[in-house]
């Protein structure tokens, strides 16, 4: 796709983060905007700023895990703009702690968001992009999954979100093979960044009443929301550069996008270590003494 004038682009988790960025290069771009997010507040500030900026913007507060919700933004944004041309599903929060001590509550909310909201978009919008890529030659459309690295590694004490976004790279990578079956108008890519200053560390703020941790967090849990805490607020690529990465994957037909390949060596260990059926490696390798303080803190 090199055209992205008056083409149309849902966006999920659209107010901040990735999702507020990549709709800052839509707009830039002459994109019509369907920003979709659980925060209404930042949502009607993200709205605002874009239409300030002379965007055309529908914004819909949606809750991703919810099938009738992403249903509703479907036909909101047909209805409003017509079938999109790009589909980003985005949203995403974060958890973390040893695996066995998540709640039901726990997988629950990050599989809805993380997991769900990806395939609710997935089921919601292909259907009607293929449609209009049968019904017009000229159509392009391209869908974005936002996995992470941590869906390409195993990373420790981050099990229910490794989980999430393992899942989302086997659908997304599933889905770009099943699309070449179907179609060459309709394309997808997955998203695996690393730690980036977006927010995500925040995400209990957006935890719906009903799936709230009860009782006091684990020790673990308290390590991961630490841990969480500094990698992402440090980080130094910045949300909207590996927004602009991704629409020049899109432009390019690319389907892995990465915020920092320099971590790829990880995932090459653990490919390596799958394929001679060895144990899986040490996480901590390259820098011994965190796993040496993880450790000692778990055990203590």
């Amino acid at each position: 796709m090199k055209n992205f004038q008056g083409r149309v682009a849902v966006i999920t988790g659209g107010a901040g983060g990735f999702g507020r960025e990549f709709a800052n290069i839509g707009a830039r771009l002459g994109m019509k905007l369907v920003l979709a997010d659980v925060e209404q507040g930042a949502l009607d500030q993200a709205a605002a700023e874009l239409r300030a900026a002379g965007a055309d913007v529908l914004a819909l507060k949606t809750d991703v895990s919810k099938p009738q919700a992403v249903d509703a933004l479907a036909a909101a944004a047909v209805e409003r703009f017509g079938v999109p041309s790009l589909v980003f599903n985005n949203a995403g929060v974060g958890h973390g702690g040893l695996i066995w001590e998540h709640t039901l509550s726990d997988w629950e909310w990050v599989l809805g968001v993380n997991l769900w909201g990806v395939v609710h978009g997935v089921r919601a919008f292909t259907p009607l992009m293929l449609e209009a890529a049968r019904s017009d030659p000229s159509y392009e459309g391209h869908v974005v999954n936002t996995a992470s690295m941590a869906g390409l590694l195993t990373a420790p004490n981050m099990g229910i979100y490794n989980v999430s976004k393992h899942a989302v790279v086997a659908l997304t990578e599933t889905m770009y093979q099943d699309l070449r079956l179907v179609t060459d108008q309709v394309s997808c890519s997955v998203l695996c960044p690393y730690f980036v200053p977006t927010g995500i560390h925040n995400s209990q703020r957006n935890r719906p009443a009903e799936l709230v941790h009860v009782g006091k967090p684990t020790q673990s849990q308290l390590i991961a929301q630490a841990m969480s805490d500094k990698a992402v607020t440090s980080g130094k690529v910045t949300a909207a550069q590996v927004a602009e990465k991704v629409f020049e994957a899109i432009a390019a037909d690319s389907f892995y996008i990465y915020s920092h390949p320099h971590a790829l060596g990880n995932v090459q260990s653990r490919m390596e270590a799958i394929i001679q059926q060895k144990n899986p490696p040490d996480p901590f390798a390259a820098r011994p003494e965190v796993g040496e303080k993880l450790r000692a803190q778990l055990r203590s």
